[in-house]
């Protein structure tokens, strides 16, 4: 269960932050890597990293806060959700949801097409083709006819908030799948890194219902420039 919510505690608020929180992690170089959310897995998820098409080949610090949260706090209330993942990259969030979350339909995870090999290697290795297909979802462009038919009602992400152009892009995005479904949540993770992310926030919180997770990891994880929300129609 997901403990009542409260109100931000303004050390932890992302808007009252400095512009430079902290830099961007080195490079890893390509390579396999194991995950289990601090035991919440009893089985590891098994991850390619690559950063030959772009930064989403590799593990960042979002996406195991939000797959952390999934795990811990919705293992059992998503068996008839229709899931989407953005920006999945290697698709960690959305292969832990598939592995240790009770879930009757196949979830989507999506990311541009650069990304694509990357996400179907990494089902292939967790032997997840069953519970976990792929698409190309281009953030601001007209949603695929896939996408659109399948309605997410439950939409994952983790560290889009990187690249100050495609804020408008994503958030036209995010509004296009709450239009799918009004009764959807997003559930959307990010580290703060320059002053240029709160003015996504901003925008965010004058186009949807915008309210932060509570979380018992979240004085650990808001020290480190994390900050965890849903996303809801109006």
């Amino acid at each position: 269960m997901i403990p009542p919510q409260r109100t931000p505690s303004p050390e932890f608020s992302p808007l009252a932050m400095g512009e430079d929180l902290t830099p961007l992690p080195a490079y890893k170089a390509a390579g396999n890597t194991s995950v289990d959310f601090s035991g919440l897995l009893s089985e590891p998820l098994k991850l390619h990293e690559d950063l030959t098409s772009g930064c989403g080949g590799m593990t960042w610090p979002a996406g195991m806060t939000l797959g952390k949260h999934i795990l811990r706090y919705h293992k059992d209330d998503l068996r008839e959700s229709r899931i989407l993942e953005l920006g999945a990259g290697g698709g960690l969030v959305g292969l832990a949801v598939a592995r240790g979350c009770a879930v009757d339909k196949p979830l989507i995870i999506t990311d541009q097409l650069e990304m694509h090999s990357l996400m179907i290697h990494n089902i292939s290795l967790n032997c997840l083709k069953d519970k976990v297909k792929t698409g190309v979802l281009n953030w601001g462009e007209p949603l695929p006819q896939e996408i659109i038919d399948f309605k997410p009602d439950v939409i994952l992400a983790a560290d889009c908030v990187y690249f100050e152009p495609a804020f408008p892009l994503l958030l036209a995005t995010l509004s296009d799948l709450l239009k799918l479904c009004s009764l959807a949540t997003i559930y959307f993770c990010f580290k703060k890194r320059r002053r240029a992310d709160m003015q996504f926030l901003k925008k965010a919180q004058k186009m949807f219902k915008v309210t932060e997770i509570p979380d018992e990891d979240r004085p650990v994880f808001s020290r480190e420039g994390l900050f965890l929300y849903t996303f809801q129609a109006v």
